[in-house]
C-alpha cells in the first residue's frame, strides 16, 4: 500500500512538471500566462524612464588607504637636537673694605675708569673702638725696653699703628666698658702705665663691590683699582 502512494506521488509531480514546462501543450493542457497586458496600456511615457544609482554609490573600487605620515612631532624627536652654546661666563661678586671717607673719595676717582654699573660703594656703620694704649715712647729704645718688661709679665701686645706711634696696644675692644675690663685685669698683672683710649669713633664707612667680575676683566680691574685700595684685598661677596 505504501508502495502504491509512493508511486501515484511520483506521477502527480512528473505530470504536474511536464503541465508547467508545456509539455502538454498537444493534449489542450496549457498553463495561463501571468501578465496584466491592462498595467502595460496605462503607462505613460515609459521610454523616458532612467534607473538612478543610490545616493554614494559606485562603480569603483575603493582606493587604498594612503600611506600614513609621520606627525610633526616625531619628525621633530628623530632630528637631532641642537647643541647647546656654552654658557657666557657670568662673572664672579668681588668686594672690599671697609673705606673710610678719604679712601672711599680715591676709590671713586680710580673706579671711574671702570665700564658704568660695573662697581658701586655701599655704605655700612663702622663701630667704635677703644684701645688699651701704652706710650707715647721718646724713642725706640724706650719702646724696646717696655716690650721686654710686657714679656716678662707674659702680657700680649702689638704695633698701636697710625698717629699712636710710638705706642703699643694691649688690646682692642668694641666697647668702653670692656676695655676698662681689660686694663682692670693688666694692672692685676702689673702693668701701671697703660690707658684706656678711643682709637675711633663711629662713623659710615663703605664696602667697593663689583658684581660681575669675569676671569678676563679680574687683573685689568685690579691694576686699575690696587693703588687707591689702601692696602686692602678683593675677596669673594658673602
Amino acid at each position: 500500500m505504501l508502495r502504491l502512494a509512493v508511486i501515484a506521488l511520483l506521477l502527480a509531480n512528473a505530470g504536474y512538471y511536464a503541465y508547467t514546462q508545456g509539455w502538454l501543450r498537444s493534449a489542450g493542457l496549457v498553463t495561463p500566462e501571468q501578465a496584466e497586458p491592462q498595467r502595460l496600456q496605462q503607462q505613460i511615457r515609459p521610454e523616458t524612464l532612467k534607473v538612478l544609482r543610490a545616493q554614494g554609490a559606485t562603480n569603483n573600487p575603493t582606493p587604498p588607504p594612503a600611506p600614513a605620515v609621520a606627525p610633526a612631532a616625531d619628525t621633530a624627536a628623530s632630528a637631532p637636537a641642537p647643541t647647546a652654546a656654552a654658557p657666557a661666563d657670568a662673572g664672579e661678586c668681588l668686594q672690599a673694605g671697609v673705606f673710610d671717607d678719604k679712601q672711599a673719595a680715591a676709590l671713586r676717582t680710580a673706579a671711574a675708569a671702570l665700564p658704568p654699573g660695573s662697581w658701586s660703594l655701599e655704605p655700612t656703620p663702622i663701630t667704635g673702638r677703644w684701645m688699651i694704649y701704652m706710650g707715647r715712647f721718646d724713642d725706640q729704645d724706650t719702646l724696646d725696653k717696655k716690650r721686654a718688661e710686657l714679656r716678662a709679665r707674659k702680657v700680649d701686645f702689638d704695633r698701636a699703628g697710625g698717629t699712636l706711634e710710638l705706642g703699643l696696644s694691649l688690646g682692642r675692644f668694641s666697647t668702653e666698658e670692656a676695655a676698662q675690663r681689660g686694663l682692670t685685669a693688666l694692672n692685676a698683672q702689673g702693668v701701671r702705665t697703660a690707658r684706656v683710649i678711643q682709637e675711633r669713633q663711629a662713623a659710615t664707612g663703605f664696602i667697593l663691590k663689583l658684581p660681575a667680575v669675569t676671569d678676563a676683566q679680574r687683573q685689568q680691574w685690579l691694576a686699575t683699582l690696587r693703588p687707591a685700595m689702601a692696602g686692602k684685598t678683593l675677596s669673594s661677596c658673602s
